[in-house]
C-alpha cells in the first residue's frame, strides 16, 4: 500500500500525486494512484494528464510507461486536432515504443495520426524510422520514405540523415549511397553514417574515398575514429592507422583505445605498450586491451603485473585477466581471481565471468567447485537456457560427472543446438556412443536442426565406442538428409572410426577418395591405427608421407618409431630416432593429473619439480621392492 509523503501539500493537490507516481514500481502501485485520480476528478485535468505522459512515457519501469500510454490514448489523443497543433505528446508516446521493446507499434501510431488527421513533424517521422531500422522493417520504412517525398519533407537534412541510417541498419548500403549522392547539402552526420556503414561491412577503400573528399570542417572525432577503426581491420593497416592517428587534430579515449586494440590484434605488444604509456588518461577498456594482448602472446606475467597495478577494477578487466589465465593454462589463478571478486573488489560476476570460471573448473576437473558454482547459479537465478547451460553440461562431463551433466541437460526446457552438442560431446568423452547416437535421433524427432559440431560429436562418440555402422549412418545422414558438406574434421572422425575398428585398408581407401586433401591429423590417425593393429604395409608409407607433410612435429616420428618397435624392426627404429636427432626434435613429455583433497597434482615424465618428489619416489621404490620379494606360485601339474 502506498502512503502519501508529507510534501506540505493538501491531498487534493496534484503535486503529491505526481510525486507518488514517480515512486511506483508495480502495477498495483499504479492502480492505486489511478483510482485516486478518478475519485478526485484529477484525471480530467489536461495539465496533469499532459505531465503524466511527458514524465512517465520515458520511464524505465514498464507499469509507469503503460500507464502514461493509457492516459494519453484515453484522455488526450483523440481530441479535435488543430492544424497547427504541436505533436509533442504523440512524439513522446512514439518514442516510448521506438526506444523500447515494442518498436513495431511506433509505425502503427503514425498510421493512427494519419487516419485521424493529427499533424506530425520531422521528429515523429525520425522516431518511426528509428523503430523500423531497429527491427529491420523494410516495407514499413520504405512507406515512410514515400510519405516524406509526397509531403515535401524529402529535402530536410535531418530526415535524409535518418533515412541513410535506416537503410544502412537494414543492410541496403546501395540505397543509402544513392540518397547520400542526391543530397543537395550534407553535414558531418551524413558523411559519418556512410563511412561507418562502409567500415562495418569491411569496405575500407570506399570509406577512405569518402573520408578524403569530406570537407575538413565536417570532420570530427567520430570521423577520424571510424577511419582508424577501419584501418585496424586491414591485414597491414596499422601503418595507415598510425599515420592517421598522428594527423588527428584532437584525440579522445576512443582514438587511443582503437589504436591499442589494433596493435593487440596483430600481436604487436611493443607498440601497444608505447601508446599505453603515452596515454594522457586511461579507462578500463585501455587496461583490459593490454591485459588481453599480453595474455594472447603468452606473457601472462606482464598481464598480471598490469592487473595488479590497477587501483580500481571493473568486471570487464577481471574477466580479461581470468580469460588470459585460462588460455595460458593457469586455471587455478583464474579461479583465485574469481573467488576474490566479492571480497576484494566488491564486484558481482556476470555471465562472462561465470563462463570463464566454469571453463577453468572443467580444465582442472574440480567437480566439487563445479557443484558449488552450479548452486550459486541456482541461488542467483541465472538462466541455463543460453551459454551458461552449455558450459555447465561441458564442465560436468569433463569433470567425470556425466550423471550431473544429463540432469542439467534434461532440466533445460528450451534447448538450443549448443545444449545438444555439449551433451553429445560429454557422452563421447565417456565412451557412451549408443546414447550419443540416440540423442542425434531424438534431435531428428524433435526437429532440432543439427550443425557440423553435432556431427563431429556423434562421430567421435561412435569412434570411441567402436560403433562403425552407426558412425557411417551418421555421416550419410549428414550429407544426404541435411545436405551438409563435410569438413576435414568429419572426414577425420570417419578415418578414426574405421582405424579403431581395424579396417585399415577401408580407411586408407576412404582417405584416397576424399574430395579434399587430408591433413596431418588424418594421416596421424591412420598411422596410429596401423601401429595398434600392426599393419606395416599401410603404416610405413602413411608415416613417411606424414613426415613430409609435418616434418617439425615430433609425434609423427614417435608414432612411426613405436610401430617399428612393436614389430621388432630395430634398425628402422634407430633410423627414425637418428632423423629426429638430426632435426633437433624432442618428444613432448607425457603428463598425468590426480586430484587429492581438492588439489590437482601434475606429473610429467622424469619431472622432479613436485614439492613431495622425494616421498613419492621413496614410496614407489618400496612398492617395487615389496613386489620383487613376492615368490610367484608355479603349479606343477
Amino acid at each position: 500500500m502506498l502512503i502519501c509523503a508529507n510534501l506540505n501539500q493538501p491531498w487534493n493537490s496534484t503535486l503529491p500525486t505526481l510525486a507518488l507516481l514517480q515512486k511506483c514500481r508495480t502495477l498495483t502501485d499504479v492502480n492505486q494512484i489511478h483510482g485516486h485520480l478518478i475519485t478526485t476528478g484529477f484525471i480530467r485535468s489536461q495539465v496533469l494528464t499532459t505531465k503524466i505522459v511527458l514524465t512517465f512515457s520515458p520511464s524505465p519501469f514498464t507499469p509507469l510507461v503503460d500507464f502514461a500510454r493509457y492516459v494519453f490514448f484515453t484522455y488526450l489523443a483523440f481530441r479535435s486536432p488543430k492544424q497547427d497543433e504541436d505533436p509533442f505528446l504523440w512524439n513522446a508516446v512514439i518514442k516510448s515504443y521506438s526506444h523500447g521493446r515494442e518498436a513495431q507499434e511506433a509505425f502503427i501510431i503514425l498510421c493512427l495520426m494519419l487516419e485521424n488527421g493529427v499533424p506530425f513533424d520531422k521528429f515523429s517521422l525520425s522516431l518511426v524510422l528509428k523503430a523500423c531500422s531497429q527491427l529491420g522493417l523494410l516495407r514499413e520504412g520504405m512507406q515512410v520514405h514515400g510519405l516524406l517525398r509526397k509531403l515535401n519533407f524529402g529535402s530536410d537534412l535531418f530526415l535524409q540523415n535518418c533515412l541513410i541510417s535506416y537503410y544502412l541498419r537494414c543492410g541496403f548500403i546501395g540505397y543509402a549511397r544513392q540518397l547520400f549522392d542526391r543530397m543537395s547539402m550534407r553535414d558531418s552526420v551524413s558523411y559519418n553514417s556512410m563511412i561507418d556503414g562502409y567500415i562495418k561491412r569491411g569496405m575500407i577503400d570506399l570509406a577512405k574515398e569518402l573520408f578524403d573528399v569530406m570537407p575538413l570542417e565536417n570532420k570530427n572525432l567520430i570521423t577520424w575514429n571510424s577511419m582508424i577503426s577501419g584501418y585496424t581491420q586491414l591485414k597491414d593497416g596499422m601503418g595507415l592507422a598510425l599515420g592517421l592517428f598522428e594527423k588527428m587534430p584532437d584525440r579522445d579515449l576512443i582514438s587511443w583505445n582503437s589504436m591499442i586494440n589494433g596493435f593487440v590484434k596483430c600481436g604487436n605488444m611493443e607498440d601497444a605498450q608505447i601508446l599505453f604509456d603515452k596515454m594522457p588518461r586511461r579507462d578500463v577498456v585501455s587496461w583490459a586491451n593490454m591485459i588481453n594482448g599480453y595474455a594472447k602472446v603468452g606473457k601472462i606475467d606482464l598481464a598480471r603485473s598490469l592487473f595488479n597495478e590497477m587501483s580500481e577494477r571493473d568486471i570487464v578487466v577481471c574477466n580479461a585477466m581470468m580469460a588470459g589465465c585460462v588460455q595460458n593454462g593457469y586455471c587455478g589463478e583464474a579461479l583465485e581471481i574469481f573467488y576474490h571478486l566479492p571480497r576484494n573488489c566488491s564486484l558481482q560476476p556476470d555471465s562472462a565471468t561465470l563462463l570463464i570460471a566454469l571453463s577453468a573448473i572443467a580444465q582442472l576437473g574440480h567437480v566439487d567447485r563445479g557443484l558449488a558454482l552450479h548452486h550459486y547459479l541456482k541461488q542467483k537465478k541465472f538462466s541455463l537456457g543460453g551459454r551458461l547451460g552449455v558450459a555447465l553440461i561441458d564442465m560436468y562431463s569433463k569433470c567425470g560427472s556425466i550423471k550431473n551433466a544429463v540432469l542439467v541437460f534434461e532440466g533445460i526446457k528450451y534447448k538450443t543446438v549448443d545444449h545438444w552438442n555439449a551433451m553429445i560431446g560429454g557422452l563421447a568423452i565417456h565412451g557412451m556412443g549408443e546414447l550419443a547416437f540416440k540423442l542425434l535421433m531424438d534431435m531428428e524427432k524433435l526437429c532440432v536442426e543439427p550443425d557440423d559440431i553435432t556431427y563431429i560429436g556423434v562421430l567421435n562418440a561412435c569412434g570411441h565406442a567402436g560403433l562403425v555402422k552407426e558412425g557411417l549412418i551418421c555421416f550419410d545422414i549428414m550429407r544426404r538428409v541435411h545436405k551438409m558438406v563435410p569438413k576435414l574434421q568429419h572426414y577425420g572422425c570417419v578415418v578414426d572410426i574405421l582405424g579403431r575398428a581395424g579396417q585399415i585398408d577401408v580407411a586408407r581407401k576412404f582417405i584416397e577418395e576424399m574430395p579434399i586433401e587430408a591433413n596431418d591429423v588424418i594421416w596421424r590417425s591412420l598411422l596410429s591405427a596401423c601401429k595398434n593393429h600392426e599393419n606395416i604395409d599401410v603404416g610405413e608409407p602413411a608415416g613417411k608421407h606424414l613426415i613430409t607433410l609435418d616434418s617439425c612435429n615430433s609425434s609423427s616420428y614417435v608414432l612411426l618409431s613405436n610401430m617399428y618397435a612393436g614389430l621388432g624392426m630395430w634398425n628402422a627404429v634407430s633410423s627414425v630416432r637418428l632423423m629426429m636427432k638430426e632435426r633437433n626434435l624432442k618428444k613432448i613429455p607425457g603428463c598425468s593429473r590426480i586430484e587429492l583433497e581438492g588439489t590437482v597434482h601434475e606429473f610429467f615424465v622424469q619431472d622432479k619439480s613436485h614439492p613431495q618428489v622425494m616421498e613419492i619416489y621413496s614410496l614407489l621404490d618400496s612398492l617395487l621392492t615389496s613386489n620383487s620379494e613376492v615368490t610367484p606360485y608355479v603349479h606343477h601339474g
